[in-house]
């Protein structure tokens, strides 16, 4: 089957009662039938489940949909997006060692590499996408992993997936790709050579706005690290949310179509507008690396930003003036979303680091939905008059 059906598909079998729906295992642990089945499971001769926080068949399921999607071995389901993302780190970073990161990256992930990852003695050093020779010319001795978002977040940059894989390989470096804007069903960067693949499953995976989680995708032996790490800390994905989220993955693909071809119409039909000083949707051949979006992505994605004129006020009053869109930090959602990332995700970065991360005063970052394309764009363009 191709991976769309495996995301329908693959389910989780356990109670022998034929269900077609994978039941809800709200349990905190399990029993065994005997001392010697109890050992074998924690002596890791078995597959058998422990306890929630180290595995669950509900969240089983949700990591086998998801690896079957974006083509890698193994996983493991966290509470959390940023989880995902510090979990990551921290099960290949010690003491002495460098990240090396694209500048690019959403507020929090930049202040886990910049403020906590020192403090344990890891270095770091942000490349810019938009320059990729910088990534070669940053990388050190002691560099264990490159990471990046490919889109970015919120500025939607590019960086070619293929030519960095080689790179990473050529160096013996991990590469850590966060997909949360594309998703599994317009890009997997496992065939670019990526070794990690890192999710905030909050956002298109989940794709309704209801429950968090996060995820991280890799080869065995890779994950293995992972699980061994989050088995200890404990940021475990609950039973609920992976039951949420294996169910969201039935319908990825379908909602990754409608929400590229509403963000594409949308950009299209805004691109010139007199009150934008620039727009960027990385299907759009104005993008500057719209030949890397058409050679490694199915399509754009739901996203797009531009500049509105007027700065950082004129950005506050063109979200008041949204009568449809939702106000909410949140991506992804069947609901269209506008965000002004300079007063609220990007708020805690000097601006300095805003700017090196591409998020202008007047940035606008629009999450296109899937209600009708018209009112989506009758919202929008009246509040861009409003605003004024």
């Amino acid at each position: 089957m191709k991976p769309a059906s495996k995301a329908i598909r693959i389910q989780t079998e356990q109670t022998g009662q034929k269900e077609h729906s994978t039941p809800l295992y709200l349990t905190s642990s399990f029993t065994f039938d005997s001392a010697e089945e109890m050992r074998a499971a924690f002596a890791d001769e078995s597959d058998d489940n422990i306890y929630s926080r180290f595995s669950n068949p509900n969240s089983q399921e949700f990591i086998d949909k998801m690896c079957a999607l974006e083509g890698t071995e193994d996983g493991y389901a966290t509470a959390s997006g940023m989880s995902a993302v510090f979990a990551s780190f921290m099960a290949f970073l010690k003491s002495g060692d460098h990240l090396l990161s694209a500048s690019s990256i959403f507020g929090s992930t930049h202040t886990v590499i910049s403020k906590f990852l020192p403090k344990w003695g890891i270095s770091y050093s942000y490349a810019d996408i938009n320059k990729p020779e910088t990534f070669e010319q940053l990388i050190r001795p002691e560099t264990k992993m490159i990471f990046v978002e490919t889109p970015s977040n919120p500025g939607l940059d590019i960086i070619d997936l293929e030519w960095l894989g080689k790179l990473s390989k050529k160096h013996g470096i991990i590469l850590n790709v966060d997909n949360c804007f594309a998703t599994p069903a317009l890009q997997t960067p496992a065939q670019y050579g990526a070794d990690l693949i890192t999710h905030s499953a909050t956002k298109f995976i989940d794709g309704q706005g209801r429950v968090l989680g996060g995820i991280i995708l890799g080869r065995k032996e890779l994950i293995k690290e992972v699980y061994t790490f989050c088995r200890s800390t404990g940021p475990a994905l609950s039973p609920f949310n992976a039951w949420i989220l294996s169910k969201s993955l039935e319908t990825l693909s379908l909602r990754m179509e409608k929400h590229s071809s509403n963000a594409l119409e949308l950009a299209k039909r805004l691109e010139k507008h007199a009150e934008l000083d620039w727009l960027r949707y990385p299907m759009l051949p104005s993008h500057p690396q719209y030949a890397i979006a058409k050679k490694q992505m199915k399509q754009g994605g739901g996203l797009f930003t531009f500049q509105i004129k007027g700065g950082i006020e004129r950005g506050r009053r063109f979200l008041d003036a949204l009568k449809m869109a939702s106000l909410t930090a949140n991506l992804g959602d069947t609901r269209t979303i506008a965000t002004h990332p300079a007063s609220t995700t990007h708020a805690k970065l000097t601006e300095e680091e805003r700017m090196a991360s591409g998020i202008t005063p007047g940035l606008i970052r629009i999450s296109a939905g899937l209600e009708d394309i018209d009112d989506i764009a009758s919202d929008i363009e009246q509040a861009i008059a409003q605003s004024r």
